[in-house]
C-alpha cells in the first residue's frame, strides 16, 4: 500500500513539472541567471509595450522591435532573410550561439520571434519560460544599459515555407478541401464574432467571427499563473479535448499572427505536432472578399 501511495505521489509530481522539464526549447529563469555570462548565449527581448526594454531588461539582452525588426511593414510580410541576418549579427549571434528569446505579455512576440527564426532555420533558439513576467516577479536583475556585443557571423537560410500557412491553405481547410485542423487562439468573444478585436487595437477586419471548422482554444489556456507553459501532458489533454491530437496537420491563427505563434510554439515545439502559423490571420482572412466565415454573434461592421 505504501509503495502504491509513493507511486501515486511520484506520478502527481511528474505531472506537475513545467513544460521545460520535457523540452529542449525552453529555459528556466534560474538557468538563464546562472548562464548570463556564457559567451555562447545571446539573449534577445521582443516585447509589445514600447520602451519596456529601455526601462530595464535582462543584462546583456539585445532589443528586437517586432513591428520593424521582424517584419517588412511595407510588404506586410516577415523580415527578409538579409534584414534578419543583419539584425542577428548586430546582436552578436554566431553560428554556434544559443539564442534565448523573451518578452512581455507572456512571451507573445518572443514566440513570434521564435517562429520567424524557425522559418529561417536559425538554430538553437529557446524561449525563457515565463518571460519578463516571471523574471521580474522573482526580483531578478534588470539593466538599463543597451547591449553592445561584437558582431556575429550567423548565416540565415532561405525561408522554410512548411512552417507558414497562407490564405489559400486556410480557405482549403474552411471549405473541407484539405484535412488540416484549424485552431483559433483568440478570445471567445472574438471567435464568436461578438467583438471584432480586443479593445484598443489598431489592426481590424470588416467582418467578425471565425474561419469555418476552426476550434477555439484561447492561447492563455496554455499558460500557468506565472506565465510559464503548463506541463506537457496537461497541454496534450487541453488540445485533445478540442480534437487537436497530432493525427493531422494544424494551422494556428489569431488576429495578426503573434498570439497564434505562442500556440504554434506549444503545439510544434512542446508537443511535436505538424503545425503551421497563419500570420495573415483574421486581419487578412476577415477582410478577404468571398471567403466563408462563421459569425454566431451576428455582429456587423457599422451595424446598429
Amino acid at each position: 500500500m505504501k509503495t502504491f501511495k509513493k507511486l501515486l505521489a511520484a506520478s502527481a509530481w511528474l505531472f506537475s513539472l513545467p513544460a521545460l522539464a520535457n523540452s529542449p526549447f525552453l529555459v528556466s529563469t534560474d538557468w538563464l541567471e546562472k548562464n548570463l555570462n556564457d559567451p555562447k548565449i545571446r539573449i534577445i527581448e521582443v516585447s509589445v509595450v514600447p520602451g519596456v526594454y529601455e526601462r530595464g531588461h535582462i543584462p546583456g539582452a539585445s532589443n528586437f522591435e517586432w513591428h520593424t525588426d521582424l517584419v517588412d511593414p511595407v510588404r506586410r510580410d516577415i523580415a527578409t532573410p538579409q534584414d534578419l541576418e543583419k539584425k542577428l549579427r548586430a546582436a552578436g549571434v554566431n553560428q554556434d550561439s544559443t539564442v534565448i528569446l523573451y518578452g512581455d505579455n507572456n512571451n507573445w512576440f518572443a514566440a513570434w520571434g521564435a517562429w520567424v527564426f524557425d522559418v529561417y532555420s536559425v538554430k538553437n533558439v529557446k524561449l525563457l519560460d515565463g518571460g519578463r513576467k516571471k523574471w521580474e516577479a522573482e526580483g531578478r536583475a534588470l539593466s538599463p544599459l543597451a547591449a553592445t556585443p561584437s558582431a556575429g557571423n550567423i548565416k540565415v537560410s532561405a525561408a522554410n515555407t512548411g512552417l507558414r500557412a497562407r490564405l489559400p491553405d486556410v480557405v482549403a481547410a474552411a471549405e473541407k478541401k484539405s484535412n488540416t485542423a484549424l485552431v483559433d487562439i483568440r478570445s471567445a468573444d472574438e471567435y464568436s464574432g461578438k467583438v471584432f478585436a480586443p479593445t484598443g487595437v489598431q489592426e481590424l477586419a470588416v467582418r467578425a467571427g471565425h474561419v469555418p471548422g476552426a476550434v477555439n482554444v484561447p492561447w492563455g489556456q496554455a499558460v500557468a499563473a506565472d506565465g510559464t507553459f503548463k506541463p506537457v501532458e496537461e497541454l496534450r489533454k487541453l488540445y485533445a479535448s478540442a480534437g487537436i491530437d497530432g493525427k493531422r496537420s494544424v494551422i494556428t491563427y489569431c488576429r495578426i499572427g503573434e498570439r497564434s505563434s505562442h500556440t504554434w510554439f506549444a503545439l510544434k515545439k512542446l508537443l511535436g505536432y505538424d503545425v503551421r502559423n497563419y500570420d495573415g490571420s483574421w486581419t487578412e482572412y476577415g477582410n478577404t472578399v468571398g471567403v466563408p466565415i462563421n459569425n454566431p454573434a451576428g455582429t456587423l461592421w457599422g451595424g446598429r
